[in-house]
């Protein structure tokens, strides 16, 4: 049994290929193909853009693939979605779809856009973000370079942002939030049914989840006497509850914990104090919980 994945070319390809390298499964693409092998002999894959995945996802030319939340909500088609993956090319957070217009412009409101043209690639949840508030607009679909359309190719944008930067840089005002979207990793609905294909890739899933679940974060772990241990855990931000280990001195425990990494800096030296000892952080490659 062999599963068939999608994996998105272009902006999000290295983070995915990045993702994938965490939760253990290493993916080797070539340049000059669209095709990619992998370590994992039940996973082929196959570069394809994210807004064209869901197409083939359903059509069960692949049995599972990545893309992002905004293009199956505009392909409209028919998949299953297994699991948000919420990692982006930039960040780890969730990127938007904003409608957007010139700084100097009249636009305030969506409502100011009556009888205006609007420019970008997510057409139908345009069209429907329009029609829902009864403002009448031409959508028009934009191949690329959407910021640099308005104002004399558009009125105004619906485009996507991590940061907002690119929209700054080409003096433009966000009116409004469009859409909120991540990664999805989305099953073909027949391979979903499918008992070992199901299996397969809910296995993957886990592994990509528990990877993105430990990013940023890092392990701790230290020695202790009992007598201070009520100190040492007051300090600790756990992940739910440390765990505590009996040493063969009976007077001691280990205790092992999860925290953010930004927080190390501040809490090792409290950790100190409160005469924590043989204090150990590592990095962690998958947090499952």
């Amino acid at each position: 049994m062999k599963i068939r994945l999608g994996i998105p070319k272009g902006s999000l390809q290295q983070a995915t290929i990045q993702l994938f390298a965490r939760a253990g499964f290493n993916i080797y693409t070539n340049e000059r193909s669209y095709f990619a092998a992998t370590d994992d002999p039940e996973v082929e894959c196959m570069l394809i853009r994210a807004q064209e995945m869901a197409r083939y996802v359903e059509h069960g030319a692949l049995d599972a693939g990545l893309t992002g939340k905004d293009w199956v909500i505009e392909s409209g088609l028919s998949v299953t979605s297994v699991a948000d993956l919420i990692y982006a090319k930039q960040s780890r957070g969730i990127v938007r779809w904003v409608l957007a217009a010139p700084e100097e412009s009249r636009f305030r409101r969506p409502e100011d856009l009556e009888g205006c043209i609007i420019a970008t690639e997510l057409v139908n949840v345009t069209r429907n973000y329009f029609e829902q508030r009864g403002v009448n607009v031409t959508v028009e679909f934009s191949w690329g370079a959407t910021e640099v359309k308005p104002p004399m190719l558009a009125d105004a944008i619906v485009e996507v942002t991590e940061t907002g930067s690119s929209l700054r840089a080409n003096r433009l005002r966000i009116i409004d939030t469009v859409l909120e979207s991540n990664t999805l990793l989305i099953a073909n609905n027949r391979a979903w049914l499918e008992a070992e294909k199901r299996q397969k890739i809910q296995n993957v899933a886990l592994m990509l989840c528990g990877a993105i679940a430990a990013q940023g974060r890092v392990g701790l772990m230290l020695n202790v006497r009992r007598e201070d241990l009520k100190a040492v855990l007051a300090v600790l931000p756990a992940l739910k509850r440390p765990t505590i280990s009996t040493l063969s001195d009976d007077d001691w425990v280990a205790v092992n914990t999860i925290l953010e990494e930004n927080t190390v800096r501040d809490v090792i030296p409290r950790l100190k104090a409160a005469n924590a000892q043989g204090i150990v952080e590592y990095p962690l490659n998958k947090v499952v919980v």
